[in-house]
């Protein structure tokens, strides 16, 4: 097979013989053709845009909502990789404690985010950046082994549980074939091409995907990819947009999509698929930054009658479950810095004005939860 999006080669001979995918450098030939419909939806897309960063740089939180919404899109794109746990698991006040395997993935997704994000500082979005993201999404998790921190060496595969390179559902390029897929992809991403940043955002998610140079972490490392590229060319100035609850929900229609440009060259019907996903999650990121600051507002009014003595540490507590919505009296205490006792008050008080509630027990201890908060961050996940 030989199409617009690439070629089929045979590796081996013999009875060992298998046939991969090797993809062609972006961009396509012929060029994307942008119709009547295409047009329309990014212009749909960049309105959807440029309203989230509008409410972003007027908000004064915005970080505090960024931090939560990091840890909704590595658990969701976790999920997508089958792990499970919830929003709940790797917010637990004793997470230390009672890590498994399903948490240590979402927490190191986590890391790994906040890691690429800060390093793009330093670095272009290049091989070096995505390598050693990927060396910290797999620290110390399961399939740690399987070279965290260089490209594959070997030859992998997708299918179901036992397939093997004769029965695999796709087979990526050949390790050769992969590093120079990989440096076409890393020329792609950084030449200033004038092409629409959204299109090229689904052909970099398209194309990592196609290559898959890792042995493991692909798809999570790939659906950061999209977040990464749209910071790097301004397309979001806060990091609030994550496409793996849009991919979640859709995940027959977005496997089939790709697989469809692998057999026909057809991209454009899979950039008109995410353009709808980036419209769709603009949507969804605006409407929740919206619902938590209006909760923040509206909870904030009810310290009105507090005495000044104890509404600095009321609102520090506040604050506090902001960023972490489900606590246990004494490890918030020596968070705030505060006695275990006078902690306990201020829990109290929050409890009466209906901002907190008990929910848990953790042996002894009692376990406290922002319901009104995590129940629009639960949303999807």
């Amino acid at each position: 097979m030989n199409n617009r999006a690439g070629k089929t080669i045979q590796n081996l001979s013999g009875n060992t013989a298998y046939f991969s995918f090797c993809p062609h450098p972006l961009p396509p030939v012929p060029d994307i053709e942008i119709d009547a419909e295409m047009q329309q939806l990014l212009i749909e897309a960049h309105k959807k845009l440029a309203l989230l960063n509008a409410l972003s740089e007027h908000i004064s939180n915005i970080d505090l909502f960024t931090s939560m919404y990091v840890r909704k899109e590595a658990l969701v794109s976790s999920q997508i990789e089958g792990t499970q746990c919830t929003l709940d698991d790797i917010l637990n006040p004793n997470i230390d404690e009672n890590v498994n395997a399903d948490v240590s993935d979402v927490i190191n997704y986590v890391k790994a985010i906040n890691y690429a994000i800060d390093r793009m500082k330093d670095l272009p979005l290049c091989n070096r950046l995505i390598k050693e993201t990927h060396t910290v999404l797999m620290n110390n998790v399961r399939d740690a082994d399987k070279t965290p921190d260089e490209f594959r060496t070997s030859q992998n595969w997708i299918g179901g549980v036992g397939s093997t390179l004769k029965n695999a559902r796709y087979i990526p390029p050949n390790p050769q074939d992969m590093i120079e897929c990989m440096s076409a992809l890393e020329k792609y991403i950084n030449n200033d091409d004038g092409a629409d940043p959204l299109i090229k955002a689904a052909l970099v998610h398209y194309q990592f995907e196609t290559i898959h140079p890792f042995l493991d972490g692909n798809g999570r490392i790939g659906r950061l990819l999209i977040t990464l590229f749209l910071i790097d060319r301004h397309e979001i100035i806060s990091p609030v947009l994550y496409l793996s609850c849009f991919l979640k929900l859709n995940r027959i229609e977005y496997y089939d999509r790709m697989s469809e440009i692998r057999k026909t060259g057809n991209y454009e019907q899979w950039i008109r698929f995410f353009l709808q996903g980036v419209s769709e999650t603009a949507d969804d990121a605006t409407e929740t930054i919206r619902k938590l600051n209006d909760l923040h507002q509206n909870n904030i009014s009810k310290f009105m009658d507090i005495p000044k003595r104890s509404k600095e540490n009321i609102l520090k507590l506040f604050n506090y479950i902001e960023r972490e919505p489900i606590i246990e009296t004494v490890r918030t205490a020596i968070a705030l810095d505060l006695s275990r006792n006078a902690t306990a008050k201020y829990i109290e008080i929050l409890c009466e004005k209906g901002i907190l509630k008990n929910t848990a027990k953790l042996g002894k201890a009692l376990v406290f939860s922002y319901d009104d908060y995590l129940n629009i961050l639960r949303k999807d996940t």
